[in-house]
């Protein structure tokens, strides 16, 4: 199971450097437009704004792991072993949960802006915003996989750990 799920990540991963490439050559584009042509490109923007969009929640969803967020963890790491499995079971169903609740409304109105599209580049705008249901998707799965790993193995500190001097 770890494979595919690595490979996953490292596709992702790529894709997301390329896209990072991509809206620094577009800026580029634009710096380059603006104050060498004297004129500038409307559609840098957009592609810009567009790619950041993505950028951020699929980086959000498939490369940010658990312990690069910040946590404030006091209580969690001053309780025993019991409760803090409760605490990482009831934080992990109310994360995979409130996002599973707000897919459907929340992909009711990104299938509504199918009849919109990008004032310059003519993509529908359903497409630009489809990443926020990946997002939700992925990451209510990530925390669905962490609530029966946790009922499986007990609650991780792994997460909540300070490596000084490590990547």
């Amino acid at each position: 199971m770890q494979t595919p799920v690595r490979w996953i990540v490292r596709i992702v991963e790529a894709l997301t450097a390329a896209a990072l490439f991509a809206l620094f050559a577009t800026f580029l584009v634009q710096i380059f437009s603006r104050y060498v042509l004297g004129g500038a490109v409307g559609w840098t923007i957009e592609l810009n704004l567009t790619l950041w969009i993505w950028i951020v929640f699929i980086g959000a969803a498939f490369i940010v792991r658990d312990r690069d967020h910040v946590t404030f963890d006091i209580l969690y790491l001053a309780v025993p072993d019991g409760p803090r499995k409760v605490f990482a079971l009831i934080s992990a169903a109310a994360i995979a949960g409130g996002l599973l609740y707000s897919l459907l409304p929340t992909w009711d109105y990104i299938d509504f802006l199918k009849i919109k599209r990008s004032a310059t580049l003519g993509v529908p705008l359903r497409t630009i915003f489809s990443c926020y249901a990946i997002f939700l998707v992925v990451v209510s799965v990530r925390y669905i996989w962490v609530f029966v790993s946790t009922l499986r193995h007990g609650a991780s500190t792994e997460a909540h750990e300070i490596h000084v001097g490590e990547d």
